[in-house]
């Protein structure tokens, strides 16, 4: 994970919640309390997190002590403890809220991911995310997914180029979109990789045809008309399955062969897990 970035979003978030000050432990705390504090796990999940958690803790108070007790991408039960971490009750109480959520939100995609990920198992299918995120969250969001066992697509509009239906629509037509893509990679950036969006099969052949492009995605087709576009495409290009995946279908889509499977679900219909953080003043 990107530290410079992880730094920003803890800096802002703590700003968030602190803003003047934490008047409820300014006026309840002395400011000389150590303390230590235990997160347990309240619901069987994949966690996730930890490094977060630590980096928040020492983002705040550079001394502090954490102690990890399970690993990201492990598997935890009700009861577990996930780490304890040693500090100034100001520095605990302070990030107590911001650790949870990010790790209660975390340990969700992951857990989710999880299940999606299972039932990949056997197939030569890989699993991705989307820009589907929370603004702002997107680099923790995009991390559990990888904790849980998928692989993250692109982390932002900058680092691939991927001309959907609207982009095309506004083009006039995929072919004149290709074009200006691929003219755009020569000049201004090398090496950018290049998807196209499809709709149908005749949208296929004509990609197909015309090429200039790395990965084609089929988008909303059923498992059967990604076996049909699969065999226009020829193995020529990299292939994408997306639109109305699930869990209940998704073998179905990976039995087509298809490259990738993306999405949006691993993030946006995730549900947060119950995780806790207790703290207990130690003796000075």
């Amino acid at each position: 994970m990107d530290t410079e970035l992880l730094n920003d979003l803890i800096k802002a978030a703590l700003k968030e919640d602190i803003g003047d000050g934490d008047h409820s432990t300014l006026s309840s705390i002395p400011a000389d309390a150590k303390g230590r504090a235990i997160l347990k796990v309240k619901q069987d999940t994949v966690l996730a997190g930890m490094e977060v958690a630590a980096a928040v803790f020492h983002f705040k108070e550079p001394l502090s002590k954490f102690f990890p007790k399970k690993k990201d991408g492990e598997k935890v039960i009700f009861g577990d403890v996930a780490f304890e971490v040693e500090a100034s009750v100001h520095t605990i109480l302070q990030c107590e809220r911001l650790v949870l959520n990010c790790m209660q939100r975390m340990s969700g995609i992951a857990g989710l991911t999880s299940q999606y990920s299972e039932k990949l198992q056997g197939f030569r299918t890989r699993l991705l995310d989307t820009r589907k995120t929370t603004p702002n969250f997107r680099l923790l969001e995009k991390e559990a997914v990888k904790i849980g066992g998928g692989l993250n697509h692109r982390m932002g509009l900058y680092d691939m180029i991927m001309l959907k239906d609207n982009h095309i629509d506004f083009c006039g037509g995929i072919e004149q979109a290709i074009e200006r893509a691929y003219d755009y990679v020569q000049r201004v950036k090398p090496g950018l990789k290049i998807e196209v969006e499809t709709r149908s099969l005749d949208d296929i052949k004509r990609v197909v045809a015309y090429g200039k492009v790395d990965r084609i995605m089929l988008d909303n087709f059923t498992p059967e008309m990604i076996s049909e576009g699969l065999k226009v495409i020829e193995g020529k290009f990299e292939t994408e399955a997306s639109g109305g995946i699930n869990l209940e279908n998704i073998t179905d889509y990976a039995a087509t062969g298809v490259d990738f499977i993306s999405a949006g679900a691993l993030i946006h219909q995730a549900k947060s897990v119950d995780l806790s953080l207790k703290a207990v003043v130690l003796e000075v």
